[in-house]
């Protein structure tokens, strides 16, 4: 299929999906900020530029959209209809990045929390909340 919209329109699109500082990350900044934890944003010098970093609890937290990470089996990461192979080479880059990372991290000591944005909906917050602070307990 070809994309439904012209090539300016698309990177019009594309330019406003933001990669920091999104809704999802929000919710975990503000929570963890209530509950006492203080932590980094963004850090440049390391693999992935993590989302938040708590360095006291040596601890690296990124909060992953579910279609721009491939989150499997999860009912938002569709892939689209139009250009389906483009976006599937897409994603599996982008899980392979962020796999990368994440072996680099734990290699030099980080542990690692991921959190999709499908957990952060109403039916499952409360037990992501619950697992994020029992594992920065730890």
């Amino acid at each position: 299929m070809v994309d439904v919209h012209n090539k300016a329109i698309r990177s019009l699109n594309m330019s406003r999906i933001r990669s920091k500082n999104t809704k999802p990350e929000m919710i975990v900044r503000k929570y963890l900020f209530k509950n006492g934890y203080r932590f980094r944003l963004h850090d440049m010098k390391l693999p992935g530029k993590p989302d938040l970093v708590l360095p006291k609890y040596k601890t690296i937290i990124f909060v992953h959209g579910c279609f721009w990470h491939g989150h499997k089996g999860c009912r938002f990461a569709v892939i689209p209809a139009t250009r389906t192979e483009w976006w599937k080479n897409k994603i599996t880059r982008t899980k392979l990045i962020d796999l990368q990372n994440k072996i680099k991290l734990e290699e030099s000591g980080w542990r690692i929390i991921t959190i999709y944005e499908c957990e952060l909906k109403k039916n499952k917050i409360i037990s992501t909340f619950n697992f994020l602070t029992e594992t920065l307990k730890k």
